[in-house]
């Protein structure tokens, strides 16, 4: 990837719906909840599901953010939801996450969920990253890993980030076992194909720990203000090493014109204290995972995945040459 390219690259984006589109009785029971009628909603772009993403303000001059899907839309995205209301409820004041007002499932009815959060006054970061910029939020997430640490949510609906590891980040392993797959690799991963492999089932192993890991930090997951940097999107949240927020954050900043994964995770203490042979499995893994989901055929209403994947499994190939040092 050019440097041309990562100064513009695949809109993270999903196909949003509007407040209109939301059914009359979810719309109602939102407005019960605020005590006041909706006069105006916009929409928000950033991010990838295909729902609603709305502020939404009110005619006694509130403000709230909304998120809303239906089963109709995306099958995937409302189990998301799900987990992202449990997951937030029992979110502490410190984890710099908006935080959540109220939640209702219709599925029974309607067929939608919706999560209603305070609203943040603020912005995504503005890409191509900027020096001042990043560095403000790699001190947010510094801080985050630490009042984080250890996790202050616990038990077993809470993942670990090795069963996601194990369950779902990887992909090497998959490509090899089917043969149409490897025809479509590029020659460098076609050439290390097995040393891909062998590292990438060290994974799960290796991003073990005891913080509380968003598991999704990119631009469009978070909102800055003058004060704080705030993380938003929790329903990937799992337990894992205080380091993986970072290193999963990584490919996404040099895609979009920031610093290189190296140079950005020197930025994290813990990132420096890791093992070096555990971080460079996960980056293996989520190699393989990218690659692998780049491949695929575009999920409903999110026209631009696939293209985003593929340009961040091109940086995380590279950046996984630089740590092996396999031409």
């Amino acid at each position: 990837m050019t440097q041309d390219e990562r100064k513009n690259p695949p809109p993270a984006r999903g196909v949003r719906q509007d407040w209109a589109d939301i059914p009359q009785k979810m719309r109602d029971l939102v407005e019960q909840h605020v005590g006041a009628r909706v006069t105006k909603a916009e929409t928000q772009h950033g991010g990838f599901s295909p729902g609603v993403a709305l502020r939404l303000y009110t005619a006694d001059e509130q403000c709230f953010f909304l998120k809303a899907i239906g089963t109709d839309i995306n099958a995937t995205s409302i189990s998301f939801h799900r987990k992202e209301a449990k997951l937030n409820a029992q979110l502490p004041d410190n984890s710099f996450a908006p935080k959540m007002l109220w939640s209702h499932d219709d599925a029974d009815d309607t067929g939608w969920i919706a999560l209603l959060f305070e609203n943040i006054d603020g912005v995504n970061p503005p890409t191509p990253w900027q020096d001042d910029d990043l560095k403000r939020v790699m001190r947010g997430m510094i801080q985050l890993s630490e009042q984080l640490t250890p996790s202050p949510i616990v038990g077993d609906f809470m993942p670990s980030a090795s069963d996601h590891f194990r369950v779902r980040i990887h992909g090497w392993q998959t490509i090899k076992s089917e043969p149409n797959y490897i025809n479509r690799l590029d020659d460098w991963s076609q050439r290390h194909l097995d040393k891909l492999c062998d590292l990438e089932q060290k994974a799960p192993e290796s991003v073990a720990g005891d913080t509380l890991v968003h598991f999704d930090v990119r631009a469009d997951n978070m909102v800055v203000t003058d004060e704080a940097v705030w993380f938003v999107d929790w329903p990937h949240a799992c337990i894992g090493a205080k380091w993986l927020d970072t290193v999963l954050f990584a490919p996404s900043v040099a895609m979009q014109g920031g610093l290189s994964p190296e140079d950005l995770i020197q930025l994290h203490p813990a990132c420096q204290e890791a093992d070096p042979d555990a971080i460079t499995a996960a980056v293996v893994s989520v190699a393989g995972m990218l690659t692998y989901r780049s491949l695929q055929p575009s999920p409903t209403g999110l026209p631009t995945l696939r293209e985003f994947q593929s340009a961040m499994a091109e940086v995380t190939r590279q950046w996984v040459a630089q740590r092996t040092g396999w031409q």
